[in-house]
C-alpha cells in the first residue's frame, strides 16, 4: 500500500480545517488537508462571523480577501408577536480590531480559504479521499484513506486534526463521545434569492405562534428559519408551496421567490468528552455542536483552529514539548460549553411557544429602556462570555486580580508604525510570539539567557509610545535593531496597560496574553513561561 507522509494531517476541508491549514501554512509547517468530497457545497450554511474569528483569519493573512464577500456590522433586531421592535443589538466595540457581528456565506468563504492555500507549497489538499481507519502511537498517526480512484493509501503524520464535522468519522474511530442534549423541536431552514424586503439586518420574530429568524445575506440571498411543531409533516413543509406560504407575510413577492434550499434541521447542544486523544485533536463540529441562536457554532471552531495551529507548529519545530497539546482541551473545552449554554438560554428566552412567557419577556425588554446599564449590557452583547483561560499556557502572578488580562485576548487598536503608516496592531506583531512594552523596550529588560529564549522562539519585540510623543517628526518612531516602535494612535493601549498595572505584555500567536510583567520581572516571567512550554533549545531554570 502506498504511503504518503506529512507533518499534520487535517481531516475535513470545511472552514475550520481550511483555517488550520492556512495557519500552518503561515507557520511553515507541512500539512495535508483531506476531505471525502471534491466539491464545496453550493449553498449557504454558516452565516455569522464575529470579531474573534476575523482576527484568526487576519493572522492567517486571509481576512481582507474574505471581507470581499462579507456584510460588516450587521444589527440583530428582535420583534414581538405584534411586530414591535423591542431590541436592536449592534455592538459598537471594535476592541479586537473588527466588528463583532458580520454576515457571510460559507461556500464563498471556503472557496477563498482553499484558494489561499495555493500560496503554500508545503500544504497539500487531497480531496475525494475518505478516511476508514486510524492508528496512532507515541511516534505518529496513520490514516487509511480511499482515494477517488478507489485505491487505498496510508497517510502518515506526526499529528492529526479532526475537523470532519458533526458526524465525525474520526470521533467514532478513536472512541470520542458527544455529551449533552438533542433538542426535540426541529427547524425549517430556507435560503432564497430575490426576496423583495428592505430589512438589512438579522430579525428574530419572537412570535409564539411561529418563532422564526430572517437573515439578510450577501448578494441578494436571504435566510428564514421557522420552528417546526411536533404535529407537522416535515416533508410537506420543505415543498416550495409550503415554504412560500410561510415567507409570504414578510415579503411582497412570495410567488416569485427563488428557493435555493429548504431543509429540516435538529439542534444539538453537545460537547465532546475529550478534545485530545493521543496525537489526534478534535476541532469545530467534531468537538462541539451548538444551537444557532447567538451565531457561534462556526466561530467556536475558528477559535479552536487558532488555538491548535500555533501549538502544533511549536511542537513540530521543536520549540515546545508535545505535552503542551493537552492545554488545547484545557483552554477550549470549558469555553465551548459556556457558549453552548448561552445559546440554549438565548433560545429559551427569545423563542418560547408559550404566550405568557413571551408576554413576560416583552415586558422585561421594554422595561430595560429606562435602565441604561442593563440596556447597554444587552444591546452591546456584553452577555457574551469572552474566552478566559485560567489554566494552560499562561503565567498569572499571585498579585494579579480577577480582572487581569492574562488568559484573555489582547486588544487590537490601530497604531502608527511609520510616518503616516496606519495599521492594525497585529500586523506589527506578526504571526508569532510578541513581547510588547508600554513606553519601555522589553528587550532591554531581559538578561542574556532570556533574550536567547525569545530569539529561539522568533519573538518580535515592540515598544509602544504615546501618539505624537516625540519633540519632532524626526524623533518619532525611533526603533532599534532589536525592537520595533509604534505610536498609540487611538490612545487605547495606554489605558489598557494602566488598568493592568504592568508595562510589559507577552502575547501568544493566537493573540492571548500569556503573561504580564515589568522591566524588573520580565526575565523571571520569561523563565516561568519557558518552563510551561518545555522549551528544549534553551533550558531555563525557573526563578
Amino acid at each position: 500500500m502506498e504511503k504518503v507522509r506529512t507533518s499534520v494531517a487535517i481531516v475535513g476541508a470545511g472552514p475550520v480545517g481550511c483555517t488550520v491549514a492556512n495557519l500552518l501554512g503561515v507557520y511553515g509547517i507541512e500539512a495535508m488537508l483531506i476531505d471525502r468530497s471534491e466539491d464545496i457545497l453550493p449553498y449557504p450554511r454558516a452565516v455569522g462571523m464575529d470579531d474573534e474569528a476575523l482576527r484568526v483569519f487576519q493572522i492567517a493573512g486571509v481576512a481582507e480577501a474574505l471581507l470581499d464577500d462579507v456584510i460588516q456590522n450587521v444589527s440583530l433586531r428582535m420583534f414581538t408577536a405584534k411586530g414591535e421592535l423591542f431590541a436592536d443589538i449592534r455592538p459598537e466595540t471594535r476592541e479586537y480590531g473588527w466588528y463583532r457581528r458580520n454576515i457571510f456565506m460559507q461556500q464563498l468563504a471556503e472557496a477563498t480559504l482553499r484558494e489561499h492555500l495555493t500560496n503554500y507549497p508545503h500544504v497539500r489538499m487531497r480531496l475525494g479521499s475518505e478516511v476508514s481507519a486510524l492508528r496512532q502511537d507515541e511516534k505518529g498517526v496513520t490514516l487509511t484513506v480511499t482515494d477517488r480512484d478507489g485505491v487505498q493509501r496510508e497517510i502518515e503524520a506526526q499529528y492529526c486534526v479532526a475537523a470532519d464535522g458533526g458526524r465525525s468519522t474520526l470521533r467514532d474511530l478513536v472512541g470520542v463521545t458527544l455529551v449533552g442534549n438533542t433538542h426535540p423541536i426541529k427547524w425549517l431552514v430556507v435560503d432564497v434569492r430575490n426576496a423583495e424586503l428592505d430589512a438589512p439586518y438579522t430579525a428574530l420574530h419572537c412570535d409564539p405562534r411561529r418563532p422564526n429568524v430572517c437573515i439578510h445575506l450577501p448578494f441578494g440571498y436571504r435566510r428564514w428559519e421557522f420552528m417546526v411543531f411536533p404535529h407537522e409533516d416535515a416533508e410537506r413543509l420543505v415543498d416550495d408551496a409550503s415554504v412560500k406560504a410561510l415567507i409570504a407575510p414578510y415579503v411582497k413577492n412570495a410567488d416569485d421567490l427563488e428557493v435555493v434550499r429548504a431543509r429540516i434541521y435538529t439542534h444539538h447542544s453537545r460537547v465532546a468528552d475529550r478534545f485530545v486523544v493521543g496525537r489526534t485533536l478534535f476541532a469545530g463540529d467534531a468537538a462541539h455542536l451548538s444551537p444557532p441562536w447567538i451565531g457561534q457554532g462556526l466561530n467556536l471552531g475558528l477559535r479552536d483552529a487558532g488555538n491548535i495551529a500555533w501549538k502544533l507548529a511549536s511542537v513540530i519545530k521543536g520549540q515546545a514539548d508535545p505535552g503542551i497539546l493537552v492545554s488545547y482541551e484545557t483552554e477550549r473545552r470549558d469555553h465551548a460549553k459556556a457558549m453552548i449554554d448561552l445559546a440554549d438560554t438565548f433560545g429559551r428566552v427569545l423563542m418560547p411557544t408559550n404566550s405568557v412567557k413571551a408576554f413576560v419577556r416583552d415586558v422585561f425588554f421594554k422595561s430595560i429602556g429606562s435602565l441604561s446599564a442593563v440596556r447597554n449590557y444587552v444591546l452591546q452583547m456584553k452577555f457574551k462570555p469572552m474566552p478566559r483561560y485560567d489554566r494552560g499556557l499562561i503565567v498569572e502572578a499571585a498579585s494579579d486580580t480577577t480582572h487581569t488580562a492574562v488568559g484573555r485576548m489582547f486588544i487590537q487598536p490601530e497604531v502608527e508604525a511609520g510616518y503616516r503608516k496606519k495599521v492594525k496592531f497585529d500586523d506589527v506583531l506578526g504571526p508569532w510570539f510578541a513581547v510588547v512594552g508600554w513606553r519601555t523596550d522589553p528587550y532591554e529588560s531581559l538578561d542574556e539567557e532570556t533574550r536567547a529564549f525569545w530569539q529561539s522562539q522568533k519573538a518580535v519585540f515592540v515598544r509602544v509610545e504615546r501618539s505624537r510623543s516625540g519633540a519632532s517628526r524626526n524623533e518619532r518612531l525611533g526603533g532599534t535593531s532589536t525592537t520595533l516602535c509604534v505610536e498609540d494612535l487611538e490612545n487605547a493601549l495606554e489605558p489598557w496597560f494602566q488598568q493592568q498595572g504592568h508595562t510589559i505584555a507577552i502575547i501568544r500567536p493566537d493573540r492571548y496574553v500569556a503573561a504580564l510583567a515589568d522591566p524588573f520581572s520580565c526575565a523571571d516571567v520569561t523563565r516561568v513561561f519557558a518552563a510551561k512550554v518545555g522549551a528544549k533549545d534553551h533550558e531555563l531554570e525557573e526563578a
